[in-house]
């Protein structure tokens, strides 16, 4: 019952199915000064290493990372040296309720958050004790709570439930001795992890979501703010770099020999933006995932000086002016290549994917929450409302499909060129495939995996239609029409292992053109409308949300 009420804490608000204005934020204060720094070395030669603090630095020396356009501030831009930049710095964390907290926070970020403290007390410390910390895994992220209520606690949890908490502690990734996300996958009988030993944005989501709801709020802040720091890294592929505010894909912690010392090393974050990923996609989903993370985060924990924080707010800003960057295309949907979501390999979703829309209206809505008022965001905030009005708009006009739609589709007329068109996207009728006729129930609906000019994808995807749901994208009453589908095609959707991450399974010719003949999704297999019963939180979220508002 505590678990339902906290995902609605989360996710409820988050897109009001009536857009409103934007709700007063506190004004941010722009004099912010650098914090002394820790910076953790380990000598082989010495069991015992010294941390030396260094000097503070003025924030007159300071450049700040800034966003062009929409009128906002403008920083001094800079090249930032990668090792540099993402190697350990540690200093004493306050938690949320102002007490310290009995964690390592790494955060060279956070030299700009005025409200931590200073760093006090004997100015050397134990290599020893920050591994101490880190082999404390449990009272790392309990924000100080004491091993024997930690203990009473476990003694009346189901054994389900500990176990399941075990195992995600025992795949949280370290930095500096502080908890900074989980791994993508812990199997200890696989030897071929490939990119499975690494922190992924959307794989930490569901994780954060849980350490939120315990009250574990260290490791999800550390991630916010570390992620931030990777995002617009001067990263390249054949001498093209991505744009500014691309959050990674994922990131790993390496250690390295130190600069100028080989009997030292150092740890340092190795961020993935696609560069290296299988068909090398940049992911577009991390940077919306982020930004809903964070809201979560404040309205979980109370903490809201995160989401106040000057280089946050301009991480945000970075993110938006991304997406909402002019192109060529004249749809208010996202265009983007295939394999840049969940769905990361070939499987015909390039173009407008449902999964991007409800990730970009949730995203935009959150922002729209967090963005502090100030002039210089004024014109951010404008593109984003209109931004808003149109997706919402043409996702629940052109993607909805029920038995209705259907019909009206089948009397498509087409090559019509007028501005009042009827099929204003030029779909062919005959290009309704044969399972759907059989397959939509007289009641219920649900929203298309995707739509271009002469083209509907009317594959059902999961994730797609219950975010649509949980950030209020989709209607009410399209909402409850998803779910009857769900409850009347539950052998197909849900059956003895939940839940399809997309129905039906390309198979055959189809298969082979349009994934190329991937082995690994072949039909009714991973991408390919496999299992994944990491979506059942998401499809509890929806339909708890939308019974909560009934």
């Amino acid at each position: 019952m505590a678990t339902a009420e906290g995902v609605l804490q989360v996710f409820s608000g988050v897109a009001p199915r009536n857009l409103c204005s934007d709700p007063s934020s506190n004004a941010l204060g722009l004099a912010y000064s650098f914090n002394s720094r820790l910076v953790s070395t380990k000598r082989s030669a010495s069991k015992k290493i010294k941390i030396p603090v260094y000097a503070s630095i003025q924030s007159s020396t300071s450049e700040t990372r800034g966003v062009e356009g929409f009128g906002g501030s403008s920083y001094n831009n800079r090249r930032i040296d990668r090792l540099k930049f993402s190697s350990c710095r540690c200093q004493r964390a306050e938690g949320v309720g102002g007490t310290t907290t009995g964690n390592w926070f790494v955060d060279s970020a956070d030299d700009l958050n005025p409200l931590n403290t200073m760093v006090n007390g004997p100015h050397v410390l134990n290599f020893d004790d920050v591994k101490q910390l880190k082999e404390e895994k449990t009272d790392s992220m309990s924000n100080g709570a004491p091993i024997a209520s930690s203990t009473i606690h476990r003694a009346n949890v189901d054994p389900i439930e500990e176990e399941a908490w075990d195992l995600l502690r025992d795949s949280v990734v370290y930095y500096c001795g502080s908890p900074i996300g989980t791994i993508a996958a812990n199997d200890p009988t696989s030897s071929n992890v490939l990119n499975y030993d690494q922190v992924f944005i959307r794989d930490f989501i569901p994780s954060g979501i849980a350490f939120l709801l315990k009250g574990e709020y260290d490791i999800v802040r550390n991630f916010i703010l570390h992620t931030l720091q990777l995002q617009s890294w001067e990263k390249t592929m054949d001498c093209h770099s991505p744009g500014q505010g691309l959050m990674p894909a994922s990131f790993k912690v390496r250690t390295v020999p130190l600069d100028g010392d080989d009997s030292a090393t150092e740890e340092v974050l190795d961020p993935d933006f696609g560069e290296a990923a299988i068909g090398r996609v940049a992911p577009v989903d991390s940077g919306l995932w982020w930004i809903i993370l964070l809201r979560a985060y404040g309205k979980i924990s109370g903490d809201l000086s995160v989401q106040e924080r000057i280089d946050v707010q301009t991480g945000i800003k970075m993110i938006l002016k991304l997406c909402l960057a002019d192109g060529f295309d004249m749809f208010p949907t996202l265009l983007v290549t295939d394999g840049s979501c969940m769905i990361d390999r070939r499987m015909g979703i390039h173009g407008h994917p449902l999964e991007i829309q409800a990730l970009f209206y949730s995203a935009l809505m959150s922002a729209r929450e967090m963005l502090a008022p100030e002039d210089g965001s004024a014109d951010l905030i404008r593109a984003l409302n209109n931004r808003l009005v149109a997706l919402s708009f043409h996702i629940r006009e052109y993607y909805w499909i029920d038995l209705r739609k259907l019909n009206e589709i089948y009397r498509y007329k087409t090559e019509e060129y007028s501005y009042d068109a009827v099929n204003k996207f030029n779909i062919y009728p005959d290009q309704i495939p044969p399972w759907l006729v059989e397959w939509i129930p007289n009641r219920g609906g649900y929203l298309i995996g995707n739509l271009q000019p002469a083209h509907m994808d009317f594959r059902f995807f999961s994730l797609g239609n219950f975010w649509s749901i949980v950030s209020g994208l989709a209607t009410v009453d399209q909402s409850h029409a998803i779910l009857d589908l769900i409850e009347a095609k539950w052998a197909d959707l849900v059956s003895d292992m939940p839940l399809k991450i997309c129905y039906p399974a390309l198979e055959g010719q189809e298969w082979q053109i349009i994934t190329g003949s991937d082995p690994k999704n072949t039909p009714w297999s991973y991408h390919n409308a496999g299992s994944w019963p990491t979506l059942l939180w998401q499809w509890f979220a929806a339909h708890s949300g939308l019974h909560k508002d009934e």
